[in-house]
């Protein structure tokens, strides 16, 4: 089937291609959605060291996943390399006090491709091989002033000797919700190391 006879079916109500798909978020920690302080700080209310080990209320994230619609059920991918403290099950960021620049995202990562109906998707993530460095990126950027760019991931030497993981996600759908999943770890450094693959 080609991606044209999906959009008619989805256009003509026929199928519902695009019940799933990228809907999941990526960080819902730090969001004025989960913000429950009583003066409306929603950065330091539940910021991203809570979001390992505190629920949230109104929606859910991972790391290159998916969801129905209506996010009654999701799919993500958790990584663990031996050396991190925590899971990596989302992406890692600044608040907006933490920046120099505001809030940002500190991770490497990249939509590679998407179709109209999600009928195909594909994400790359690169994960170091090393702890990932959380509190530096904090502090280096927290005392940076306004004016100086901002101290990002590569910065820190963690993909020197390439010592990181190329994970790709993708995903395949043979009808509306029939999905294939196919995750694929690729290790760039120059000697062996564990990677652990684990689905949210």
């Amino acid at each position: 089937m080609t991606e044209q006879e999906r959009l008619h079916q989805q256009n003509t109500h026929q199928q519902n291609w695009q019940q799933w798909g990228p809907y999941l978020s990526e960080r819902q920690w730090g969001t004025v959605r989960e913000d429950y302080s009583a003066g409306g700080e929603a950065w330091t209310y539940l910021p991203h060291a809570h979001a390992h080990s505190r629920a949230y209320r109104w929606g859910e994230d991972g790391l290159a996943g998916i969801s129905d619609d209506t996010q009654t059920l999701c799919f993500a991918l958790a990584l663990w390399n031996g050396q991190d403290e925590i899971l990596k099950e989302r992406l890692f960021g600044l608040d907006n006090h933490q920046g120099n620049h505001g809030e940002d995202v500190k991770e490497l990562y990249y939509y590679l491709d998407n179709t109209p109906t999600h009928s195909y998707q594909k994400q790359l993530y690169k994960y170091p091989q090393a702890a990932f460095p959380y509190q530096q990126l904090v502090e280096a950027n927290q005392d940076r002033p306004l004016t100086e760019t901002e101290f990002e991931l590569l910065d820190t030497g963690l993909f020197d000797e390439n010592r990181y993981f190329d994970v790709v996600v993708e995903y395949a759908k043979a009808s509306p919700t029939d999905i294939l999943i196919r995750l694929t770890a690729r290790n760039h450094g120059p000697a062996a190391a564990p990677l652990h693959l684990l689905p949210t």
